[in-house]
């Protein structure tokens, strides 16, 4: 039986692997599909007790992963490069992007790095009208022309399609920075994503409705401190009326 078990888990992690390209799982932690946890193991806020399927990423493995990206990204900065502009994509971004800048800042500290991190906040809009369709409008940064010359690290939530990403690293680009990468929590794993992969990525997550961690429903869930699923009662529960 034991070896059974062994033989079967083999091929999970085989199937597993088959829907996770050898980049991504090179860069991220991969969240298996239909894994997870019973929410009664955890702290949840009594709002939102009812209305979860599963916690899928814990609070702590949320803090730890994104430590170690803090760390992987200093590192493929060049030596000479004395500031890094951050751009936290709100609203969901806005928790991962302070626990990831409070952790580069705190490495900078301890080390001998002489670099400072500016961080300004965004959005991404995109608009479709008569005579442009899937365009991306940059709100909350009124000058892109002051990325010139700079290192720009992008923070995103969740990469679902990542044709938004695209189309805004495509603009951004526009102003010749000197470096601009993304930074994702999750990569989604579904069959819509048009291939953008982020150069770091917290974890490859199940095609799920995920939220908590600055994620939310309808504005709902962005202060539960994990990553969970919501069930069916909770859609219904906090669908806009």
């Amino acid at each position: 039986y034991g070896e059974f078990q062994t033989f079967q888990h083999y091929f999970k992690q085989i199937n597993l692997r088959m829907s996770v390209s050898p980049e991504v799982a090179s860069k991220c932690l991969v969240i298996p599909d239909k894994s997870g946890y019973d929410t009664s193991m955890f702290n949840i806020p009594v709002k939102y007790a009812n209305f979860l399927e599963k916690i899928l990423i814990p609070n702590g493995l949320v803090k730890d992963r994104t430590h170690k990206l803090a760390v992987d990204i200093l590192g493929t900065l060049p030596s000479e490069c004395k500031g890094l502009v951050v751009l936290c994509v709100l609203k969901g971004g806005y928790k991962f992007c302070s626990e990831l800048v409070d952790a580069m800042e705190k490495f900078i500290c301890s080390s001998d790095i002489n670099m400072s991190i500016k961080v300004e906040f965004i959005r991404l809009k995109s608009y479709h009208n008569v005579s442009s369709t899937g365009e991306i409008q940059v709100i909350g940064l009124s000058d892109l022309s002051v990325l010139q010359g700079k290192h720009v690290l992008i923070v995103e939530d969740i990469v679902d399609t990542g044709m938004t990403m695209t189309k805004a690293l495509k603009l951004i680009n526009q102003y010749t920075p000197a470096s601009v990468q993304c930074a994702s929590l999750l990569l989604k794993r579904t069959d819509k994503s048009c291939g953008y992969i982020p150069e770091f990525i917290g974890f490859s997550c199940p095609d799920e409705f995920v939220l908590g961690y600055g994620l939310d429903y309808n504005e709902f869930f962005r202060d539960l401190p994990h990553i969970g699923v919501i069930n069916k009662e909770g859609i219904e529960h906090f669908k806009e009326h």
